[in-house]
């Protein structure tokens, strides 16, 4: 079979309620631009990334899918292997303009968006939803065994916790998705401009959840070095089990110093753009939790391999939600050592397998693919040009 075409789209989904806050941002919409990738016997794979819906920046990645990813697959050949998915990857990533462009950012989150899409036809053809294939191509030739159904991954619910929230509305969130929904974690946002009032809100939270719910906090990158140490051990006071991405994102020095603390765990990945980047965290000693992002990497692929890294350096390993969890489900129940899921729903009403929590475990994907089919209706209700 041979590749036919590439076709990207756009959708712009509405967050929850009026829209939402963290410590850096506030948005409204989540951005999904992506790519459809059509073989000539008519199979369709789909990949997307996750953006803050900005339209100008979503259409520059949706430009370069169309402009520089196209021409290069269109007629190549495609079969169910991880070693088409890799060489149609690595023919873009070692593409001379793509490359000096950037080996991260909007061309490496395009690039990822691509080869989502190429993993999602590797499966489909497969006759297998991708968690079982990544499985395969992980143990083949080795002693590991195959479960035929593997543990539940354990949700966590962030969409309880957003910064602009009253602290009357974050307890509430919580207790209705721990005592009602069934979340047996939840995490919310730091970073107010007075730490007292972040200490605050983490222990009215508490008090709401108790003692038996794991609490994760987010600072998004705010903090300084001077301000998450004086909050670490307060942190740890309230049982939080780990503070993400705590200071300034491409900050490995200050990162490594704050690990030394060793409680809350130190959890960072959602803007490290390669496994390089990873590793360098990890050589330093400044990461505990690795939270790599299949919409931020170059896709399922370099999502195993930062995986697979963090794993052999006997560290902690949980997807960042940048995807809204229908690839990051696939991914993470790949493999076994993964335990954690970040819930959030926003964008799970696109998609014919829609990622789904019942009483805070995560369904197993059935259908064949990587969860990345679009509902019929889902460009009709969501959809922006993207050109």
């Amino acid at each position: 079979m041979q590749i036919q075409e590439l076709e990207p789209f756009l959708l712009h989904v509405p967050v929850t309620g009026a829209g939402v806050a963290d410590s850096m941002h506030r948005i409204t919409h989540w951005g999904v631009p992506g790519v459809k990738v059509i073989l000539d016997n008519g199979l369709e794979g789909f990949g997307f990334a996750g953006t803050h819906a900005h339209l100008p920046t979503d259409r520059l990645i949706a430009g370069f899918i169309d402009q520089v990813c196209r021409p290069l697959l269109v007629g190549e050949p495609f079969g169910p292997s991880s070693s088409d998915v890799d060489r149609l990857t690595d023919k873009i990533f070692r593409y001379p303009p793509s490359q000096w462009l950037g080996r991260a950012g909007l061309t490496h989150v395009a690039l990822g968006a691509v080869n989502i899409a190429l993993w999602d036809l590797a499966a489909k053809q497969a006759d297998q939803p991708l968690w079982k294939l990544l499985r395969q191509h992980r143990t083949a030739g080795s002693d590991v065994p195959q479960e035929e159904t593997p543990e539940p991954l354990v949700a966590y619910n962030t969409d309880i916790g957003w910064l602009d929230r009253t602290v009357d509305q974050l307890t509430e969130n919580a207790k209705r998705a721990c005592h009602e929904e069934g979340f047996r974690a939840v995490k919310m946002k730091v970073g107010k401009p007075d730490l007292s009032d972040d200490i605050a809100r983490v222990a009215a939270v508490r008090r709401a959840i108790g003692d038996d719910v794991t609490l994760m906090v987010d600072a998004n990158g705010k903090w300084d070095l001077a301000t998450a140490s004086a909050a670490a051990p307060q942190l740890a006071d309230a049982g939080v089990a780990w503070v993400e991405e705590p200071l300034w994102y491409d900050d490995v020095a200050a990162h490594a110093e704050l690990a030394k603390v060793g409680n809350p765990a130190v959890a960072i990945g959602e803007q490290l753009y390669n496994v390089y980047e990873f590793s360098n965290f990890m050589r330093a000693g400044a990461v505990h939790v690795v939270q790599p992002d299949v919409t931020r990497l170059c896709g399922v692929s370099e999502w195993c391999a930062v995986t697979d890294a963090a794993l052999a350096a006997g560290l902690s390993v949980v997807a960042h939600a940048g995807d809204m969890g229908q690839v990051h489900v696939h991914t993470s129940y790949a493999y076994r050592e993964v335990r954690w899921f970040e819930y959030i729903p926003w964008i799970r009403r696109c998609f014919v397998e829609p990622m789904t929590a019942r009483e805070g475990l995560v369904d197993l994907p059935q259908l064949p693919g990587a969860g990345t089919t679009l509902r019929k209706d889902a460009v009709e209700r969501f959809g922006k040009p993207w050109r």
